[in-house]
C-alpha cells in the first residue's frame, strides 16, 4: 500500500494492537509516528512525560497521547496514528479501546483534535471504527470529518 499524503497513512493504522497496558499502548501508537517519519524517538518519551502530568483519556473508549510543548521540535510533520485494541487496554482505570497518537506541527494539533472529536461523539461513527476491516476504512472515516 502506498502512503495516502494524508495526516494518516496506512503504516499509521494497527487494528489490533498488541499492547496491554497504557504505557504500552502509547508506545506502540508514538512508535508509528516515529515509523511513518513524524516525529523523532524524543517524541515517543514526551508523549509519556504528557501522560505522567494529565492523562489523555477522552471517554468513549478513546484515548489521545500526545507530546508535551517542549516536544514540539521534535515533529517533522503533522500526522497521526491509530491503533484499535478489541479487548481495550485500562487507561486510568478506563477502557480505551481506540489510540490515537497525535503529532502537530504549530498549532495544527488543534485542528486534529477538533476532527477527532467530531467522530468520538458521534455514536455511529465509533460504530464504524470499531467494524472497519481495512486501514483504508480507518482513514476514510478519520479524514472524512469535518
Amino acid at each position: 500500500m502506498t502512503d495516502n499524503g494524508g495526516i494518516l497513512e496506512h503504516a499509521a493504522v494497527v487494528l489490533e494492537g498488541s499492547a496491554r497496558s497504557r504505557d504500552d499502548a502509547i508506545t506502540e501508537a508514538g512508535n508509528l509516528l516515529v515509523a511513518v517519519g513524524a516525529v523523532d524517538d524524543a517524541y515517543v518519551e514526551s508523549m509519556h512525560d504528557r501522560e505522567r502530568s494529565v492523562s489523555t483519556y477522552m471517554g468513549n473508549f478513546l484515548a489521545i497521547p500526545h507530546g508535551t510543548n517542549e516536544a514540539k521540535g521534535s515533529i517533522r510533520r503533522t500526522a497521526l496514528s491509530f491503533v484499535r485494541y478489541p479487548g481495550h487496554v485500562d487507561w486510568n482505570g478506563n477502557p480505551a479501546e481506540f489510540v490515537i497518537g497525535i503529532a502537530g506541527v504549530g498549532d495544527e494539533h488543534l485542528a486534529l483534535l477538533g476532527k477527532i472529536a467530531v467522530i468520538f461523539v458521534d455514536e455511529a461513527k465509533i460504530a464504524e471504527l470499531r467494524s472497519a476491516a481495512t486501514a483504508d476504512d480507518v482513514i476514510a472515516i478519520i479524514e472524512g470529518a469535518s
